[in-house]
């Protein structure tokens, strides 16, 4: 079980919504009418910017069949998608987010120009296989949970269309792993922020936002998540190594850009 144990200013419910749908973590896709509902992985998923979400499927799978048969608006499901953290720890998931809404099958030419839509935002080979083997399906979310190391929030899809994921949410993970692999000395040093009772576990970096950086504690008590709070939100790479600088007490880590 993971536990906050600091409360420092965080990116809101519907920010942490947006930044999780545009990492693109592992997802489920599961019919919410059904007593023991087929879960399956889509060959491919999307969440666009409204919520709405596109959904790359086999085309002769069971649930493309029931998306076909059902009036549209009138079959429902619920899209999970994992956050995992970036390095690897024993209790890897971050956080999970719920889409819930109406699944609806798509014509060949809306699937094409669905395919499309992803591909401008999200180049993969396998939107070739529309049309050749696979479907494009689309999830209109009614709507979203979220729950993470922060808390459990629903978030209407208006929120989640009006907020913008985290500036730093598609170089977390290189990051992240950049650091734990090879500057095993700077987290040492980001170390003596944690709380006292804390020290004895084994500190590894879990997370990155423009709100701070986070931490997890490995102990023989449980996990423990801190946040470690910038003296401000960041915005850009340089005001986010003058604040990394300021946390680890080094004055080497501003010259990543432009120095």
């Amino acid at each position: 079980m993971n536990v906050e144990t600091t409360k420092a200013p965080a990116p809101s419910a519907a920010e942490r919504a947006r930044t999780m749908a545009t990492r693109g973590g592992p997802a489920v896709l599961m019919p919410t009418q059904e007593a023991d509902p087929t879960r399956v992985e889509p060959l491919l998923h999307h969440v666009h910017a409204d919520g709405t979400a596109a959904l790359l499927m086999p085309a002769h799978h069971e649930l493309v069949g029931l998306a076909w048969q059902a009036p549209r608006g009138e079959l429902t499901a619920m899209l999970e998608i994992t956050d995992s953290a970036p390095v690897r720890l024993r209790e890897p998931v971050r956080g999970l987010l719920w889409l819930t809404g109406w699944l609806q099958a798509l014509d060949p030419a809306e699937s094409r120009a669905e395919a499309l839509a992803v591909a401008e935002k999200r180049p993969d080979h396998r939107l070739l296989d529309v049309g050749h083997g696979a479907v494009m399906l689309r999830l209109v979310p009614a709507s979203l949970v979220l729950a993470d190391a922060e808390g459990t929030a629903s978030v209407e899809p208006v929120e989640f269309a009006d907020a913008r994921p985290d500036p730093f949410c598609l170089m977390e993970t290189g990051w992240l792993r950049h650091l734990e692999s090879v500057h095993g000395d700077v987290v040492g040093q980001l170390a003596r922020h944690i709380p006292d009772e804390l020290r004895g576990g084994h500190v590894r970096p879990l997370g990155l936002d423009r709100y701070g950086l986070r931490l997890r504690v490995e102990s023989i008590t449980g996990d423990h998540d801190v946040r470690l709070a910038f003296s401000q939100p960041v915005g850009d790479a340089r005001q986010l190594a003058e604040e990394l600088r300021r946390l680890v007490g080094c004055p080497f880590l501003a010259q990543t850009h432009g120095h």
